[in-house]
């Protein structure tokens, strides 16, 4: 004969209670430490260059999260309740100063233990003026958009510059997280060889070219124009969203035909109305110039380094590469 044992509800209610007491308790312990309940270490990253970073070094042992989900334009990122409280659970947060002011200040208070400013890992420069020639209409988006000083942060568009962030970031989560600091070290140097070929590909692809000056409505190509020797002429600023004058339409068209410009470059992320517009008033082609700030559908590639190759390819056809 079975007999079953019947537990008060009282006793049963307990139960339960301290069940799901020691889960939170666990959960709890877990954010504390900056990682996932399956070990891992817990990163943030605030858009995608400090995603695609974060990945490629972290491998295995991080679990990473993105501020600024595909599509939205990191400048305008407005982060709600629940990504604030992420980052106080965040073991390692990686974000470029500059970018995103909302983010900036977000960060400044959380609670987390490793906060890393890529741009404190190379030397941001001011690209106000390239070429011998003034970017107006870049203002607007100074004061709000830039770093420290007016410095321009579009640091990953320049293979090199992002290398050398790639090394601070790798000895960041060296420290960080010092079970796997061999595996980070591994990892980082696979990825500064990567990005090493894509600099001199990068090079080679533009070293002999019939004009030097490309158009863009987003002014974010400032580094990699001054790495390979070209002259970015920007529609709008920093701020893709920044609306021209009719003074700076009139001196672009000017540039186009002194400099035999062939193309406008438009981005993915922001309207291509403006680009349009002068392209068809200057009898010009468009084309997309991706600044890299975010990966999707429209994307040319599915990660950084073949986007990039697909800009590169954009540009070495705009420019009339030999």
């Amino acid at each position: 004969m079975n007999v079953r044992r019947l537990i008060p509800a009282t006793a049963a209610t307990g139960a339960v209670a301290l069940g799901l007491m020691a889960v939170s308790a666990c959960s709890t312990s877990s954010a504390a430490s900056g990682k996932s309940s399956d070990g891992k270490l817990k990163v943030v990253a605030s858009f995608y260059p400090m995603q695609y970073l974060a990945e490629q070094i972290g491998g295995n042992h991080v679990s990473v999260s993105t501020l600024t989900k595909p599509g939205v334009e990191p400048h305008d990122l407005e982060l709600k309740p629940r990504q604030a409280a992420e980052l106080n659970e965040a073991g390692f947060i990686l974000y470029l100063k500059g970018i995103q002011p909302a983010v900036d200040k977000a960060i400044d208070q959380s609670e987390a233990k490793n906060k890393v400013d890529a741009a404190s890992l190379t030397k941001l420069e001011h690209h106000g003026t390239e070429g011998g020639h003034s970017h107006q209409g870049e203002e607007a988006g100074h004061d709000e958009h830039e770093g420290e000083a007016g410095a321009d942060p579009h640091i990953w568009l320049d293979p090199v510059k992002y290398a050398e962030v790639a090394k601070g970031v790798g000895k960041s989560l060296e420290k960080a997280d010092p079970d796997h600091a061999a595996d980070y070290k591994k990892n980082t140097d696979a990825l500064v060889t990567k990005l090493n070929g894509l600099n001199t590909t990068f090079q080679q692809g533009l070293k002999n070219t019939a004009t030097k000056t490309f158009i863009t409505t987003h002014s974010a190509f400032g580094y990699l124009a001054e790495r390979y020797g070209l002259d970015q002429e920007g529609i709008a600023g920093i701020d893709p969203e920044s609306e021209p004058s009719p003074a700076r339409i009139k001196e672009l068209q000017t540039v186009a035909k002194k400099d035999k410009v062939t193309t406008v470059f438009f981005e993915t992320l922001a309207s291509d109305k403006t680009a349009k517009t002068l392209a068809d008033d200057a009898g010009l082609k468009t084309d997309v110039l991706d600044p890299l700030e975010g990966i999707t559908d429209k994307s040319k590639g599915d990660d950084y380094v073949q986007v990039m190759e697909s800009n590169l390819a954009a540009l070495q056809k705009a420019l009339g590469a030999k």
